[in-house]
């Protein structure tokens, strides 16, 4: 289909599996971590804010090589991690964890915003009623703030689906594995020859995108309409 070999397709279906699961894994730490850098105010703030936006400014090659210390097999974390069971260097749940890491400070920033919107006196009408703070950010805030949710999980899936410098550090490129539609890409413009099928992925690889911003427009002014008619 579309001139595409087997082995491109894996790699397409592996960045969207991968893709998906980085971003879900991590939105529900991403509104907490928003909502305590929106809301917040505590020793380490600054520091906090610091470590969620390093990715942004780091080299990916550095961070997942940084991966590779930790989460490795080698690495105290992926050491204590494998007597479990759970491993990550050189498998696709790396490239997942990867890509989380990538797509964490868009996510969190999208969703920041959005809550800084939220008028705050809202909250504490909410709150002088009774209600707990719990309900308060269920009933009242995350209705309002939805739209940036919806624009986090977008921002971090795109960010996912085009993760290569980290990725291919962690987990390295193998084919069916942890090949993943960019490391795909550049694996083809490596051979003579290949241009055309790496033409095809790239073709994908914006379809792709262009759809998710599409369809989280499209929610987000849904949702926007239904909370301002509600």
């Amino acid at each position: 289909m579309w001139g595409l070999d087997p082995a491109a397709w894996q790699a397409v279906i592996l960045s969207l599996k991968v893709s998906a699961v980085a971003m879900l894994a991590s939105l529900p730490l991403g509104i907490l971590t928003a909502y305590a850098l929106a809301r917040w105010r505590f020793p380490g703030h600054g520091l906090l804010n610091g470590l969620v936006h390093l990715p942004l400014v780091l080299p990916p090659v550095v961070t997942g090589y940084l991966l590779l210390l930790a989460f490795g097999t080698q690495g105290p974390v992926g050491a204590f991690l494998e007597r479990f069971g759970i491993v990550f260097a050189f498998r696709w749940t790396g490239a997942a964890l990867a890509a989380a890491i990538m797509g964490f400070p868009l996510m969190v920033r999208a969703i920041r915003l959005s809550i800084e919107a939220v008028d705050p006196k809202l909250e504490q009408a909410a709150a002088t009623l009774g209600a707990p703070r719990l309900r308060v950010f269920l009933t009242v805030t995350l209705p309002l703030i939805l739209p940036g949710i919806l624009a986090g999980m977008v921002l971090a899936f795109a960010k996912a689906m085009g993760e290569f410098g980290a990725t291919i550090t962690f987990v390295s490129n193998i084919p069916g594995q942890t090949q993943t539609l960019p490391s795909a890409i550049y694996a083809f413009l490596q051979v003579p020859g290949a241009e055309p099928q790496a033409a095809r992925l790239v073709l994908i690889a914006v379809a792709v995108a262009m759809g998710a911003l599409i369809l989280s427009e499209w929610l987000s002014r849904a949702i926007a309409r239904r909370v301002a008619g509600a």
